[in-house]
């Protein structure tokens, strides 16, 4: 069970590198920028299933957490 915590772990942490920044906004608007061109943009296509994924692989590192601890 441990070497599929491992697994995961090391899944979690590809995948969330893979993640396109979201914070370039606050930068460019502390720096001057003008960050309105794609403030409203929606996730489509490999983005959007990036962001599942990453959230589906969260909850079972949660959930592999909490089975281990008990």
């Amino acid at each position: 069970m441990e070497v599929l915590l491992i697994i995961v772990s090391v899944t979690l942490i590809a995948i969330v590198l893979l993640q396109s920044g979201k914070a370039e906004g606050t930068a460019q608007s502390i720096l001057g920028g003008n960050s309105n061109l794609f403030a409203n943009r929606k996730e489509r296509g490999g983005e959007l299933f990036i962001s599942r994924f990453t959230m589906l692989i969260g909850m079972l590192f949660f959930f592999l957490c909490l089975f281990l601890s008990f």
